[in-house]
């Protein structure tokens, strides 16, 4: 494990996974993953040891072995964090991020706020763009906020997946019976960081150009071919707003609906496989600033 101080003072911890000639990234996971989350350990590995990238696993603020900022939670703060990182890694790197670390990564690239960042893979950011179906309530933040300061983890994991992620009521219910809930009540106070993220692009409004227009780096949408309705609708139109996008849907790779953290399997179905040149079929896709061009 190594460590990096953030802006405010806010320790970030991450593992890195030293690959070869194919450039960095930086992985950022979603609500409540944690580098030490078993598919986050196997995906860096995979994309270290098959496809010779080093490969920066990390603990969002709040989360593992990372500090927080108990009761500030900005977007900012973040971002910040993922300077430091790209830093520490060399003062370039890819952004990898799913769910809302796909969001965070964008939101990164567009702030310019990060030096070096060199390209964005997003899978599934989980933009809500209309109301036909689900939307979070306007209140929402009010009350995660109150539940976090009670240390009531519990019942922030329940409030969060059902009302923020849109997760049935039962499902997350028979979750309790899992080996997963401890890791989730573990990370349940910085879900208010996740939703930092993301409150603005889940109010049931399309998305807007000028939001990610400052986005200067080749960024590639990707959404699960079996992944539910509401977060493919997200990722959909998502191309089109950014000045160097591309898209990708894999058929066979989906968000994990059980804790809504996990990353596609890796490698044959995981994007971040194609930020290098020798991964098959999305071998076109570089980790290094110089783009090539997209997988059709």
């Amino acid at each position: 494990m190594e460590t990096v101080t953030s802006a405010d003072g806010t320790v970030i911890a991450f593992d890195r996974h030293v690959g070869g000639e194919n450039g960095v990234v930086i992985l950022i996971g979603g609500a409540f993953g944690f580098r030490r989350f078993p598919k986050m350990v196997q995906l860096a590995a995979a994309l270290a040891e098959q496809h010779r990238l080093t490969v920066i696993n990390y603990d969002r603020r709040g989360r593992g072995d990372s500090t927080d900022s108990p009761g500030v939670y900005e977007v900012d703060r973040e971002i910040d964090d993922i300077a430091a990182l790209v830093e520490a890694a060399g003062g370039a790197a890819a952004l990898f991020g799913w769910s809302s670390g796909a969001t965070l990564a964008l939101r990164a690239a567009e702030s310019g706020r990060v030096k070096g960042i060199t390209k964005v893979v997003a899978f599934e950011p989980p933009f809500v763009v209309d109301r036909e179906g689900f939307v979070p309530q306007a209140d929402l933040e009010m009350r995660l906020r109150e539940l976090i300061a009670a240390d009531r983890r519990a019942d922030t994991v329940r409030f969060y997946m059902t009302e923020a992620m849109g997760m049935p009521r039962v499902m997350v219910a028979a979750m309790r019976l899992t080996p997963f809930w401890k890791g989730l009540r573990a990370t349940a106070p910085s879900t208010a960081h996740d939703w930092a993220v993301m409150r603005e692009f889940m109010r049931g409004e399309p998305l807007r150009t000028e939001d990610w227009s400052r986005v200067g780096v080749p960024t590639l949408v990707i959404a699960g071919g079996k992944s539910n309705a509401l977060l493919r609708k997200g990722a959909a139109p998502s191309p089109r707003y950014f000045p160097t996008p591309y898209s990708r849907r894999f058929p066979g790779s989906a968000t994990t609906r059980t804790s809504g953290c996990s990353p596609p399997s890796p490698v044959r179905s995981s994007p971040v496989s194609s930020s290098t040149p020798s991964s098959g079929r999305l071998s076109r896709w570089g980790a290094h600033g110089r783009s090539r061009r997209p997988p059709r």
